[in-house]
């Protein structure tokens, strides 16, 4: 699909800024959403092709951003500073995103979330990070809960404990409830979530996501052929 318009939000963070990197020289039309304006300049030379400022909180920011564009890349997330906020980006703000997209047609949308999201059997790790950041946990399972119901194609990618690290393509992936445990690049995130609009094994479905030599050799993995996307 040349000429696709995709919406990166989040895109001032760690795992954005990335996804703006890999898509800068594929036929696409880049829209960066950021609650920053002094962010532009930096999102632009990322490779954004226009830098939308606006508040997912905002039903109507939302609107705008999901408005006329084919595939979302949702990199939104809270931090340990926002427990005590009250709303969630990864909760409400999310969720008026997956709504908006619905009602413009989106065709596709990729959602980061985290290990321990949800109901399955989950790891040590993963529960940690319930223990120390439930509230979001749960905020992110809404918004899980919100995408499936939604009339949207998507994928969900639950990674582990996120690095600055480099792509190294040597991800574990498998299917929520395998209790997977480790840390990941947001580079090798980005990688995963800008190729999904076009692999098709991995539409309507959810991953638990690492980078961990130690599970290798686990017979649940999953081999994906990940699509990087219209000029592959």
């Amino acid at each position: 699909m040349p000429n696709t318009r995709v919406l990166v939000a989040g895109a001032s963070g760690g795992t954005g800024r990335a996804v703006l990197r890999l898509l800068a020289p594929r036929p696409v039309t880049v829209r960066a959403l950021t609650r920053s304006a002094s962010k532009t300049d930096r999102l632009e030379s990322l490779g954004a092709d226009e830098v939308l400022v606006g508040d997912l909180f905002d039903p109507d920011d939302a609107k705008n951003a999901a408005t006329d564009v084919d595939v979302v890349l949702s990199a939104v997330g809270s931090t340990l500073r926002d427990l005590h906020g009250g709303e969630f980006v990864d909760g409400v703000g999310a969720q008026n995103l997956v709504s908006a997209a619905a009602a413009a047609d989106v065709r596709a949308f990729v959602m980061e979330s985290a290990l321990g999201v949800g109901d399955d059997p989950a790891s040590l790790l993963a529960t940690a990070f319930d223990a120390v950041i439930g509230p979001i946990q749960r905020a992110k399972a809404d918004t899980e809960a919100a995408l499936r119901a939604a009339d949207l194609e998507h994928t969900i990618l639950r990674p582990g404990v996120l690095t600055d690290g480099p792509r190294t393509d040597t991800v574990q992936v498998a299917e929520p409830g395998a209790k997977l445990w480790g840390t990941v690049s947001r580079a090798d995130v980005a990688r995963l979530m800008a190729a999904a609009p076009w692999t098709p094994t991995a539409t309507d479905r959810t991953f638990e996501v690492v980078d961990n030599p130690l599970l290798r050799r686990r017979e649940d993995l999953l081999t994906i052929d990940w699509v990087d996307g219209p000029d592959s």
